[in-house]
């Protein structure tokens, strides 16, 4: 007897606060759908809350969020609270622009990965497929 089909990731991306530049989210939408992952786009001006809720009404298996407006140790923190306040343990991955100093601080606060700008293509995916991959077990 054969396995049953493997489901594909379901991911939440989304843009906290009032930053509005989407362009990357968006290519990296596209990238993870064309890695077979499901991709639920929230798009601009999200809160943490309606992230996690999204995150718990979705089933997702990770939260993608990308912050270009410096205010990744403020919001990203405040995204991981949400999130098990929800009840969730799904891993929360941040892309942007974020000071290597930074990184250990977020990874301290919660956050499953961090992605610079020109992250390639493959890191995106081995990012999200880690991090989930490191819940599960």
């Amino acid at each position: 007897m054969t396995a049953p089909p493997e489901l594909p990731l379901r991911v939440v991306l989304a843009k906290l606060g009032l930053d509005g530049h989407d362009r990357g989210l968006k290519v990296v939408a596209r990238i993870l759908r064309d890695a077979g992952v499901e991709v639920i786009y929230l798009g601009l001006r999200q809160t943490a809350e309606s992230v996690a809720r999204a995150a718990l009404d979705e089933d997702a298996d990770a939260i993608g969020v990308s912050i270009h407006n410096g205010g990744h140790l403020t919001l990203a923190p405040r995204l991981v609270a949400a999130v098990r306040a929800v009840g969730l343990d799904t891993p929360v991955i941040v892309g942007g622009i974020v000071p290597d100093a930074d990184v250990p601080i977020l990874r301290d606060a919660g956050v499953a990965a961090v992605l610079g700008p020109g992250a390639s293509a493959g890191e995106v995916v081995a990012a999200v497929r880690g991090a989930v991959h490191r819940v599960q077990t």
